[in-house]
């Protein structure tokens, strides 16, 4: 494969199988103005090298796991002077090359302002990220919570520039990042955390408590939230009464939806009668609804939003689930509301989404 490009400033080169495909850049220099880099680990060591000799001011590099961790992905590391995201994913790999790792991180610059790490079902030390104290926005994901068991290392951690915080899949032990918000919470405006993973290890009612322990910490601790994305249970409405009431900057909420989750009823009831500034709704789908939403009822809510002061148009977002046969978007007449309201200018965007 040959490169032309004279000033590229943008790449990404990920192979997941084990068939390289070699590059040949002519001309040489032609990485020199690179400033974003994604690929995988496994690519060809001359690439590397290449890329370690030309391309010095990047700002933004993913790199995929897989496999092995090359000495050359440490040496281009090393070189860079601009550089302020980073993200890996660990698609595969022998254990020893996963613990190598962290050490790999030493290499980076103290003052990143992104960190993700998309760990998948592979357990690693999350305790080098103490040592990013410039960080704006932290992003982990792991597919299970056992995976996610050294977040007990950032419990103490103190991030004073941390606007953003995404954990995804699965969720450390509550008590854990409770006290990773009472010390960072301050100053984060967005918030995703997956609470569906969430188990005490004692009961299902235990679960519940914690999950309505998490959010009525984020009401006390994260007063400047703009879009949080969490859950709450049936009988924690309370709970979110008093997130709207403390949390006065919140413009887009997720809520998640069945099970021992509320239901739609309640979700746009309370949003409705208690948030000051939301413009945007995102209903997320677990199970089946113990109570569906009447075609009557959403047409109340409708009616009532369009009373709201100031008057903002509602982005109204459902995030699809195969696991839910009877969320709002399967009645008919349901549907029929939402195209009416639209058209009137109460619902300026309705979308039917995949999970993200």
């Amino acid at each position: 494969m040959y490169m032309n490009q004279t000033s590229l400033k943008v790449l990404e080169y990920v192979q997941y199988s084990d068939v390289t495909y070699d590059i040949y850049p002519s001309p040489r220099d032609f990485l020199k103005n690179l400033t974003e880099l994604t690929f995988s680990s496994n690519i060809s060591p001359e690439l590397l090298i290449n890329l370690t000799q030309t391309c010095h001011n990047l700002f933004l590099l993913d790199v995929v796991i897989i496999y092995h961790v090359p000495k050359e992905l440490v040496d281009l590391i090393t070189i860079q002077k601009n550089l302020k995201c980073f993200g890996m994913m660990i698609h595969d790999g022998p254990k020893d090359e996963i613990n190598s790792i962290p050490l790999l991180t030493m290499e980076l610059p103290k003052t990143l302002t992104r960190f993700v790490v998309v760990g998948g079902n592979y357990k690693i030390s999350l305790s080098f990220l103490v040592n990013f104290t410039n960080l704006q926005e932290l992003e982990i994901s792991f597919d299970f919570s056992e995976c996610i068991e050294s977040f007990e290392k950032l419990q103490d951690a103190i991030f004073p520039q941390l606007q953003i915080l995404i954990i995804k899949y699965s969720c450390p032990r509550m008590e854990f990042l409770i006290k990773f918000l009472k010390n960072n919470g301050k100053n984060l405006k967005k918030i995703h955390i997956d609470v569906d993973d969430c188990e005490s290890g004692i009961s299902e009612d235990s679960d519940v408590d914690s999950i309505n322990s998490l959010n009525l910490t984020i009401a006390k601790y994260c007063p400047n939230i703009r879009k949080l994305s969490t859950g709450f249970s049936d009988k924690a409405l309370e709970t979110l009464k008093i997130l709207f009431n403390n949390c006065q900057y919140l413009e887009s909420i997720k809520i998640w939806c069945g099970d021992r989750f509320l239901n739609e009823k309640e979700a746009l009831e309370t949003v409705l009668k208690y948030s000051k500034n939301i413009y945007e709704i995102i209903l997320q789908y677990q199970f089946d609804l113990k109570f569906e939403l009447f075609p009557s009822e959403l047409e109340s809510f409708f009616i009532d939003w369009k009373k709201r002061i100031p008057q903002k148009p509602l982005s109204f977002v459902i995030i699809d689930s195969a696991f839910c046969k009877n969320r709002l978007d399967k009645n008919v007449e349901n549907m029929k509301i939402i195209e009416t309201y639209t058209k009137l200018g109460v619902v300026k965007n309705f979308e039917i989404g995949d999970y993200s």
